[in-house]
């Protein structure tokens, strides 16, 4: 295959999946054309680590720090709270704050805390005026309303791991500053996802990412997932839009550098 330049926008490099071979996994996306690597925080702990591993990593990792949804428990205040303090230290590093969000797939249990957490942090991203890195799980009605409210404010972000219909995806568009995050699912057997992104979503709409170790792509699937996987997505992006593989990576680079501003 081609050398070709990536960037891999959603990677939990920090991962204990990673702790025995950090070095070879940054090494083979390396060698594989990324870039760069982005890494979100989940939660209180994963703020120190995400932190650690982009400073082994300089101007290579890139971090992020936030409160995941399905983290969001009685004490969420105490946590963002604990998570600002990193922000306020840290500031110059940040790229992002993520990865937030509402996942009510599981359970309904802490609803009301995740609304609150998540719009606190929305808030957050006005102040500091950096882009959102958004999951969103169950919950596409009740994250589009609150992102509504802050619209005209925010910067930007990514929808990351999209993976819904041209209804969905048309009402994601909405947000002009906002693009879509593409990843394994895009190559999976039984996905309709390149069908809809090829008739509703435009190329500087949307940006690759691999949410590593998660969601490894055909034929790596059931794999522990890793950046230079990316180039099966790629691969399967520019079939989709009838373009090449290089014309993919150039724009969603392009759409990387608008959003993030790096």
């Amino acid at each position: 295959m081609s050398i070709l330049n990536y960037i891999d926008t959603h990677c939990h490099l920090d991962g204990e999946e990673f702790a025995a071979d950090r070095d070879e996994v940054v090494r083979r996306a390396r060698e594989a054309g990324c870039t760069q690597i982005f890494l979100p925080a989940i939660d209180l702990p994963s703020c120190r680590t995400v932190l650690d591993v982009c400073a082994q990593y300089p101007d290579f990792c890139r971090p992020m720090l936030g409160l995941h949804p399905e983290e969001v428990r009685a004490d969420w205040r105490d946590q963002l709270a604990a998570i600002h303090a990193f922000f306020i230290s840290h500031s110059s590093f940040l790229i992002s704050i993520g990865e937030v969000g509402l996942d009510y797939y599981w359970s309904r249990e802490f609803e009301k805390e995740q609304l609150e957490a998540f719009e606190e942090q929305v808030r957050w991203a006005v102040d500091m005026q950096l882009p959102l890195m958004i999951h969103c799980r169950k919950a596409q009605n009740e994250m589009v309303a609150i992102i509504k409210r802050y619209a005209n404010d925010l910067v930007g972000g990514v929808f990351h791991c999209f993976t819904g219909n041209e209804q969905e995806a048309r009402q994601l568009l909405e947000f002009p500053r906002f693009v879509l995050g593409i990843g394994g699912v895009l190559t999976f057997k039984k996905s309709h996802l390149p069908e809809t992104l090829a008739a509703v979503v435009p190329l500087d709409r949307i940006v690759l990412e691999t949410d590593a170790p998660y969601m490894a792509p055909v034929p790596m699937r059931g794999q522990r997932n890793e950046s230079a996987f990316i180039r099966h997505v790629i691969t399967r992006l520019a079939e989709a839009y009838g373009v090449s593989e290089e014309k993919i990576c150039e724009r969603t680079n392009e759409n990387v550098a608008r959003v993030f501003g790096v």
